[in-house]
């Protein structure tokens, strides 16, 4: 006498014989979409549709008011929306074909009906988009916060006085409309107080990182040609460096940001550039000489 199953043999048996009926209820009900449209499993996408249309013609509740008609309609249109799309239909095929993979199966369905069908790259143009947003909002917010700071500073209400002192001719108004004359003079001396701030610049379209990956072969293809020029010059022809280049190894050098460049006073920046710090002794000499004028400092 054969031993009886096991109890986890048995379930899974149960368990298969109750999903098969389901894998196909997932897409045309208890159906069958290729009898609903009356085509073979191997018909060709022009075969449904001209099967679809001589149904529609027939069951559509604008041509056939009866319910059992229009019924039979919602499913047909179902079936040719599984159908006609290529995609969705090797999934109902393999469905069909593998009923016992009803979990798959189902995540396949949802997937294909409830899924996002959006090109992947109205998607990353989304993204990146969304991205600049928030990069401009960051970078107006923190130069706002900038402004505001310097605004309270003793520098900025100092030079706001001695400014409306030399516009006024030291005399001093005392009357109500001091303030609004307060507020002209600060907004004229806004271009003033921007060039004071280090470490943070003016928002800018330019700088956003969907702006430049557009502008990325340009950049790419202008990177190239001052590479180019340069080798040209500087190592073949042997030129001398001319201002801006020695200004720009110089702070390579010295690994400072070009807006800290910017603020250094023009005898600082002649005095760098002469001491020719992209050159690795010179470079060695003035970290010596800082350290040295340091420790002096501290004593």
């Amino acid at each position: 006498m054969a031993a009886a199953a096991p109890l986890p043999v048995l379930l899974l048996l149960v368990a298969v014989a109750l999903l098969v009926p389901a894998a196909d209820a997932i897409y045309c009900d208890e159906d069958d979409c290729y009898d609903l449209l009356g085509v073979k499993q191997d018909a060709n996408a022009s075969e449904i549709k001209k099967a679809y249309y001589k149904l529609s013609l027939k069951h559509h509740p604008d041509k056939n008011p009866d319910p059992e008609s229009r019924a039979l309609f919602v499913k047909v249109a179902n079936a040719y929306e599984i159908l006609k799309d290529e995609e969705t239909r090797e999934k109902y095929d393999y469905a069909v074909a593998h009923p016992e993979e009803f979990f798959y199966n189902t995540a396949q369905y949802y997937r294909a009906y409830y899924g996002y069908k959006t090109d992947t790259r109205s998607v990353l143009i989304g993204l990146l988009l969304i991205v600049s947003a928030f990069q401009y909002i960051n970078q107006l917010t923190s130069y706002s916060q900038a402004i505001e700071s310097v605004k309270q500073t003793p520098a900025y209400r100092n030079r706001l006085k001695a400014l409306e002192f030399e516009r006024t001719g030291g005399i001093s108004s005392k009357k109500k409309g001091n303030k609004q004359m307060d507020k002209k003079v600060e907004d004229e001396l806004r271009n003033e107080v921007d060039l004071q701030i280090q470490g943070v610049q003016k928002p800018s379209v330019w700088n956003l990182c969907g702006v430049q990956l557009i502008l990325l072969p340009y950049l790419i293809g202008k990177l190239l040609i001052w590479q180019v020029c340069w080798f040209w010059r500087y190592r073949v022809k042997k030129s001398p460096y001319a201002w801006e280049d020695a200004c720009y190894l110089t702070r390579t050098s010295l690994r400072m940001p070009a807006n800290t460049w910017q603020n250094i006073d023009e005898f600082t920046k002649e005095d760098l550039v002469m001491k020719r710090l992209w050159e690795k002794a010179n470079m060695e000499r003035h970290i010596a000489e800082a350290r040295r004028g340091s420790k002096q400092r501290r004593r």
